[in-house]
């Protein structure tokens, strides 16, 4: 027999007495309210940069001056840089070692997710002085070598350095060319996947540089047409790899400055490989990461000459191993330890090993997973974690010793939290939600004790209130096919009145390691507030697959990505769809990108359960996605046919019988429109009826102008006229 637990968390932080309201009082939440007038905004405090000394910090405002804050006083210290030119557009900037100096790049082009290209300017501190970087065209990735007397950055697939002393401009490679050869940038799927895009790295005495080359040559091109609004549009092709086709050959190299040459790293004769990160150490070396095609085996290597190398650690999974992030193998400033994440015991903890990759310790232990590396304290051997320790719904920050000891919860407030520390651990910043209340930044000691806050979020629990939303209850949904029980949220009307029949619509994004049952401020929150207001009872439940809650429990969808999924979400809602206040003839479901996929899966699998379906730049076949993704969750297409086939959206299309809104944006880079295209195709060859819509030139995001009001707008529509 199903069981389903209400559980209300918190307290009820918004009071909503009828003695004090009637319902008509209450402000209307509209589409313009949300995407136009940004009234249920979070605000936060973002971009913050820890200054060397721990005391204070700078962040970029109005997009042109960079001001200098005090930790314990919140004062503004001092106006770094200011600049009245309205065309000089800062998009980030960085401090020398030394802190003589920042690097501005100014009126950034973007490429992709997170790479650009941009002009940059030198900026003395003291001599006020503003130089341009290079007068020979834009650059990417531009960063000062430790002793801050050259840049190093990017031009056309090449890395240059400029020596700020002679103003000088060496090219030091010269074979880049595009969709061909990438000097010290990712290609596409290692932004993308490994989140990274500067591959070049200053030694720590600044007299060498470790660069990535990416021979993407062989990799099989991509086309995608730009509108632009021309007469004719553009078709802008570029390499980007699917499940089982060829990856870029990546080699390590190692320019010396002193003597202008460079050495190749002995990575291994296998070119089929990943190298995810490279690190120097502070004691001369490098250290490189490299892991196998499927991603169910790493290696740690320790470069001990200009080329040699030796394998210090080593790791397989019968699975796989999740993508290798910044915080992996992070180093004590002595050099002679490092720290590793692993789910070895099914868990995701933490481990310390000494540099020649001998054991020493398990740091952390129990039957929950740390969900977050913060920071490293070699001075006092502390390390900074966030963790799942109290329950897979909610984080909270822990310190402890690099021997396990003295293990020390900092966060007070139960719901979500996470920090950001200054540079030597002396203070952290607080960012804490839990379902029903949005972000309250708060800065702390090192030992948690609050010395202000920073953020209340005043003005949007004011509109919450004003506009009187409603609350979030968790429960958890027993389901027949599933051993665990799944967590869920449900938004139900205000007016809630349990001897009527309401339709339910589910959101889910489903994906592996994900969650969106959490106990922090939701995702479209105040849209779904505002289809609750309409008469909707809004649900989310987190399938198994998702996050925070072990190896296990994540990794049974392996190889079979939407398969158990869609058979919990499909569950589950047969389960609500019994319920005496559901409708169970008025069930639908929504997504995006994974969402997207699953909510397609489910209409299709789910057709006597669900009366409609939106999808957002869905998936429909996993063939169509990125190598590193997919291969990740799925293996290879060579060796998992029916896997990749039996769960594709393309497989299913004869299955439609409810209402279906596609919707796409052509100008996505990373789940192209095609996905969209052939899944039309395929229902269009089945008679089957639907409704799509194109957002022309958007991205992945989907949003720029009114783009976002619109999308709303069509999907409300959608949602009202068709359950």
């Amino acid at each position: 027999m199903r069981i389903i637990t209400n559980i209300l968390i918190a307290l009820l932080v918004l009071f909503k007495s009828s003695t004090c309201f009637s319902q008509e009082q209450f402000k209307e939440i509209t589409l313009e309210e949300i995407h136009t007038n940004n009234t249920f905004s979070e605000s936060t405090v973002s971009g913050l940069r820890s200054m060397n000394d721990g005391e204070y910090f700078t962040t970029l405002e109005e997009g042109r001056k960079i001001v200098k804050y005090s930790y314990t006083t919140g004062e503004v210290v001092e106006v770094l840089f200011n600049t009245i030119e309205s065309d000089f557009a800062i998009e980030d900037y960085e401090f020398s070692a030394d802190e003589s100096k920042i690097l501005l790049a100014v009126n950034a082009h973007y490429i992709y997710r997170r790479s650009y290209e941009a002009d940059h300017y030198i900026y003395d501190i003291v001599s006020k002085n503003l130089e341009k970087l290079s007068e020979n065209g834009k650059q990417k990735y531009a960063a000062f070598s430790p002793n801050a007397l050259k840049v190093a950055f990017v031009r056309n697939n090449n890395i240059f350095i400029k020596d700020l002393k002679s103003d000088d401009e060496k090219q030091i490679t010269n074979d880049g060319k595009f969709n061909s050869i990438i000097n010290g940038g990712t290609d596409w799927v290692y932004e993308e996947e490994f989140m990274f895009t500067r591959a070049f790295f200053w030694s720590p005495e600044g007299n060498k540089i470790a660069y990535y080359k990416f021979d993407e040559s062989e990799v099989p091109v991509f086309n995608m047409t730009k509108y632009n609004e021309d007469l004719y549009p553009e078709n802008y092709a570029f390499k980007y790899p699917k499940a089982g086709e060829n990856n870029s050959i990546v080699s390590i190299h190692v320019y010396d400055c002193n003597n202008s040459n460079t050495n190749s790293i002995d990575i291994g004769t296998e070119t089929d490989q990943y190298i995810p990160r490279i690190k120097w150490t502070t004691n001369k070396q490098l250290a490189i990461i490299r892991g196998n095609r499927l991603q169910n085996h790493i290696e740690i290597l320790i470069a001990d000459s200009d080329s040699g190398t030796k394998v210090i650690y080593e790791e397989k999974n019968k699975r796989y191993i999740e993508r290798i992030e910044d915080s992996y193998m992070t180093l004590t400033d002595d050099g002679k330890f490092f720290v590793i994440n692993s789910e070895k015991d099914g868990w995701n903890h933490l481990y310390l090993y000494d540099i020649e990759g001998n054991f020493i310790n398990q740091i952390t232990k129990g039957d929950w997973d740390v969900t977050s590396f913060i920071g490293l304290d070699s001075k006092t051997k502390t390390i900074f974690y966030q963790s799942a320790e109290e329950s897979p719904l909610q984080r909270a920050v822990y310190s402890i010793k690099l021997d396990g000891s003295k293990k020390k919860k900092l966060s007070t407030k139960t719901g979500t939290n996470k920090a950001n520390f200054s540079t030597g651990f002396k203070y952290y910043i607080n960012y804490y939600s839990n379902a029903n209340t949005p972000k309250y930044i708060s800065l702390h000691n090192r030992n948690g004790k609050l010395i202000r806050v920073l953020e209340e979020n005043g003005e949007l629990k004011a509109a919450a209130k004003e506009y009187n939303f409603s609350d979030v209850e968790f429960l958890t949904i027993n389901t027949p096919s599933s051993e665990w029980d799944l967590n869920a949220y449900m938004i139900k009307p205000n007016d809630f009145n349990p001897e009527k029949k309401y339709p339910m619509l589910m959101f889910q994004y489903s994906g592996p390691g994900s969650q969106r049952v959490t106990d922090a401020w939701p995702r479209n929150f105040s849209w779904h507030q505002m289809l609750a207001k309409k008469g909707y009872i809004i649900v989310c439940v987190d399938n198994r697959g998702t996050g925070a809650r072990g190896e296990e429990f994540r990794k049974l969808t392996y190889g079979e990505l939407g398969k158990y999924e869609t058979i919990d979400q499909i569950e589950s809602a047969e389960y609500l769809s019994s319920l005496d206040y559901i409708d169970e003839n008025r069930t639908g479901i929504w997504g995006w990108s994974y969402g997207g996929f699953m909510s397609t899966s489910c209409l299709l699998l789910g057709a006597d359960v669900f009366e409609m379906a939106i999808a957002v730049a869905p998936v429909t076949s996993y063939r169509f996605y990125d190598s590193i993704y997919t291969e990740l969750y799925m293996g290879m297409p060579k060796d998992n046919a029916d896997g990749y086939d039996n769960n594709a959206l393309l497989s299913h299309v004869d299955k439609l019988k409810g209402k279906l809104l596609l919707v796409h944006g052509t100008g996505d880079d990373n789940v192209h429109v095609q996905n969209s295209i052939e899944l039309a195709r395929k229902l269009t060859e089945a008679n089957k009826q639907f409704e799509m819509q194109f957002y022309i030139d958007k991205a992945h995001s989907i949003r720029g102008k009114n783009t976002r009001l619109h999308l709303f707008t069509r999907m409300t529509d959608f949602i009202l006229e068709n359950l």
